[in-house]
């Protein structure tokens, strides 16, 4: 403890000085006033004022840095420098007379200059709110004032003139306030009576006007491009077609021909092999032909010869009493119904000559009967005395002369047959005569009955009659 006493004073030293630092620096840190870079100190007491507040009212500004405030002598506040927006909604009338109501915005601040703070501080210090409604109410008589000097027009197309004009025109009373104006700015007007829309309506129009004569002219032009396109892709389309068709048409030719080119060539074949079989059919004719002439036609005429011979001779023997005229006629008429016998013969073997044989029979029939008739009147007394010595024999004769007709008779059906087409071959030619041959047979029984009843009808007197001349 006795060490301890010299060293006591200057622990009082130390502890007094730093006591004293303690109270100097809360003095210091209580008194030092520091401004924002956005806000200005007001310092009014105890103090001489700044530059420009020199008019009876002395406070200090301080802007951007420290300043010592001594408390109870000084008072200091804080006037905040930052940017204030107003709207406007301004009911006007243009020169024109015309209501207009104008919507803005202004864009203000207190003044970075200490004439402007001053001002500022004078009037908003501790009221800067009210800064908006006194703003509003320089800027509404303003632009009342200015928008009654100007047209609609020119309110609408000069609208920065119109924001200028007003800006300089509250200049002055805004410098008074301590504020500067950044901007205004005319947001939209108002047209009650309509008066902006009826002056848009003729431009509207016009440009309308316009939009549709342009797009009339635009869909013109495309549907004439569109329609010379139709008409290529048209043309295009009928070329292909044709030479679609075309190509299709040799095709089918092709295939026509080619499909035709069997048939063709069979149908050929069959052509040649009918020829062959024709050329064979009428060699085998001839052959069956020269059979018949030597088989049954020569056979036939010698034993029609023989009959007739016959006949002649038992005619020459039963009326040789008669006239040589009577006797010369029968003679023809024999010899023409021979002719006629042996051309209807030739018709039946040969079909195709029917019609002219027909022809010839009829003509000697027509003769012969002509013959009979002349012959019949000299030698009618001839052929009764004879009827009455021999009547087969006379029956037979007349059967002989008139066979001719008979047989043409029979084959009268044949007359009108533009063609023959005989069968078999000459198997069929037989048939064919054979059966004309066989119906002139049938016939011959009633033939001599009826010429029986006749010779015995004529076999009673009868007064004589001339014969008719030709």
């Amino acid at each position: 403890m006795q060490y301890l006493l010299p060293f006591i004073p200057l622990l009082v030293v130390i502890v007094a000085v730093a006591i004293a630092v303690l109270v100097v620096r809360g003095a210091v840190k209580l008194m030092w006033q520091v401004a924002e870079p956005n806000e200005a100190l007001i310092i009014s007491g105890f103090t001489r004022g700044s530059a420009g507040t020199t008019d009876g009212m002395d406070f200090k500004i301080v802007t951007g840095k420290g300043a010592f405030v001594i408390p109870g002598l000084q008072t200091v506040r804080t006037l905040s420098l930052t940017l204030n927006e107003t709207e406007l909604q301004v009911n006007c009338v243009t020169s024109q007379g015309i209501q207009v109501v104008v919507q803005g915005v202004v864009i203000f601040k207190i003044g970075d200059s200490t004439p402007f703070i001053a001002n500022a501080a004078r009037r908003f210090l501790g009221q800067q709110p009210k800064m908006e409604s006194q703003v509003y109410n320089v800027f509404e008589g303003h632009l009342r004032s200015i928008i009654g000097s100007m047209t609609m027009e020119e309110i609408i197309r000069e609208r920065d003139k119109l924001a200028s004009q007003v800006c300089s025109a509250s200049g002055v009373e805004m410098e008074k306030l301590g504020l500067v104006v950044d901007s205004l700015q005319i947001k939209d007007l108002e047209d009650p009576t309509g008066y902006i829309q009826n002056l848009a309506k003729p431009h509207i129009a016009q440009v309308q006007m316009e939009a549709r004569i342009a797009e009339a002219t635009r869909n013109r032009e495309a549907s004439e491009k569109e329609a010379e396109a139709a008409s290529l892709i048209a043309d295009a389309q009928s070329i292909s077609a044709i030479k679609q068709s075309a190509a299709q048409a040799n095709a089918e030719t092709a295939r026509a021909n080619a499909a035709q080119a069997g048939p063709l060539a069979d149908a050929t074949a069959r052509q040649q092999v009918v020829v062959q079989e024709t050329e064979v059919a009428k060699l085998e004719a001839d052959r069956e032909e020269q059979k018949l002439q030597t088989s049954v036609r020569k056979p036939a005429d010698a034993k029609a010869y023989a009959q007739r011979t016959e006949a002649e001779a038992q005619k020459a023997a039963d009326i040789s009493a008669a006239e040589a005229r009577a006797r010369k006629t029968e003679l023809e008429a024999q010899a023409n119904a021979t002719a006629a016998a042996a051309t209807a013969g030739a018709t039946r073997v040969t079909g195709e000559a029917e019609a002219a044989a027909t022809k010839a029979r009829g003509e000697a029939t027509a003769s012969s009967i002509k013959a009979r008739a002349l012959a019949e009147a000299d030698g009618i007394k001839a052929r009764a005395e004879a009827l009455g010595a021999n009547q087969e024999a006379v029956i037979s004769q007349q059967l002989a002369e008139n066979m001719p007709a008979i047989v043409a008779a029979a084959a009268e059906p044949f007359a009108h047959v533009g063609q023959l087409t005989v069968l078999n071959g000459g198997e069929g030619i037989n048939n064919m005569v054979g059966g004309i041959l066989s119906q002139v047979g049938n016939y011959l029984p009633a033939l001599t009955a009826a010429l029986r009843d006749g010779h015995a009808a004529n076999a009673k007197p009868a007064p004589a009659k001339e014969p008719p001349h030709a």
